[in-house]
C-alpha cells in the first residue's frame, strides 16, 4: 500500500510543481527526495515508485500532448534520433529519462532517511 501511495503521491507532487512553477525540468526531483523521506521504504522500493510515478507522469503527458497534433512533431524528432522514426520509442526514451532522474531521487531520499 505504500508503494501505491508513493507513486500516486510522485506524480501528483511533480505534476502540481510542473504546472504552477518557473522552475526547471528536473525539479521534480525534490518531490520525489520528499516523498521518499516522509514514506518509509528500502531503497529499491523508493527507486520503484519514483520511478514508476515519474515515467507515468511524463509518458502520458507526451502521449496526451504529442496525440494532439498526430504526432508530426515527435516523428520529426524520432528521425534525428535513432529510433527508427518512432513516436511511441521517444515517448518511452522521455518516461525512461524522467523515471531515472526520480528514482535516484527517491532512493537518495531513502538512504537520507535511514542516516538520520
Amino acid at each position: 500500500m505504500k508503494l501505491i501511495t508513493a507513486i500516486v503521491l510522485t506524480g501528483f507532487l511533480a505534476f502540481v510543481l510542473g504546472i504552477y512553477s518557473t522552475l526547471p525540468w528536473w525539479s521534480f526531483v525534490f518531490t520525489s527526495l520528499i516523498v521518499a523521506v516522509a514514506i518509509h521504504q528500502r531503497a529499491g522500493k523508493a527507486f520503484l515508485a519514483g520511478f514508476l510515478g515519474l515515467f507515468l507522469l511524463w509518458a502520458g503527458m507526451a502521449l496526451l500532448k504529442d496525440a494532439a497534433n498526430d504526432h508530426v512533431l515527435s516523428m520529426k524528432v524520432a528521425n534525428v534520433l535513432p529510433l527508427g522514426g518512432s513516436y511511441l520509442v521517444l515517448i518511452l526514451v522521455t518516461g525512461v529519462v524522467g523515471g531515472l532522474v526520480s528514482g535516484l531521487a527517491a532512493m537518495t531520499g531513502s538512504y537520507l532517511r535511514r542516516t538520520r
